[in-house]
């Protein structure tokens, strides 16, 4: 009696090579993306290898902000505390509640960009709309400020500046801060 073998589809003697084959392509089509990302993104590559990344991105981030929020002033650190320390402007913390009660500036109110599309601008009620509003967040790579200073605009509020170096660089910079709501 004859023995019959019964091998299923893709076993054979002469599909190892196909497999080889396809193993192959994939190795060649990865490798070459990986070269093609690599000539895409080059700039970046050079400027990691000089270990000058994390400025370069801030960089290219606060020119991005500047063309999305071309029509929102913004203010740098000694001038948001000269305005503070003088008391010409009211301040909007635009970081959520939580670090907002954990840590702000002094005499600032709390408006997140989510509370401000669902009415949260009842914290301003009484506000004069001519009144300076100064906007800042949790640090430069956050747009919360922007947006909640576009959102004060488009409410009317025509004195509204954001203060891009955020709680963060104000904290360091050792000026005062507020636990209290």
């Amino acid at each position: 009696m004859a023995s019959v073998s019964v091998r299923g589809k893709g076993q054979g003697p002469g599909n190892s090579g196909l497999w080889r084959g396809d193993l192959g392509w994939a190795a060649f089509i990865l490798g070459a993306a990986a070269v093609i990302g690599l000539l895409h993104q080059w700039q970046l590559v050079q400027v990691s290898w000089r270990g000058e990344l994390r400025p370069y991105l801030e960089k290219r981030l606060t020119q991005q902000q500047q063309v999305r929020f071309q029509g929102v002033k913004t203010v740098s650190l000694e001038q948001a505390y000269a305005l503070h320390r003088e008391g010409q402007a009211l301040f909007v913390d635009a970081r959520p509640v939580e670090e907002y009660a954990e840590l702000h500036i002094p005499g600032a109110v709390n408006l997140t960009p989510d509370s401000l599309k669902t009415g949260g601008e009842q914290v301003l009620a009484g506000v004069a709309k001519d009144r300076l509003l100064v906007v800042y967040c949790g640090q430069v790579s956050c747009d919360a400020a922007l947006k909640v200073a576009e959102g004060l605009q488009s409410l009317g509020y025509t004195q509204v500046a954001a203060f891009l170096g955020g709680f963060r660089a104000w904290d360091e910079a050792g000026y005062p801060a507020d636990t209290g709501k």
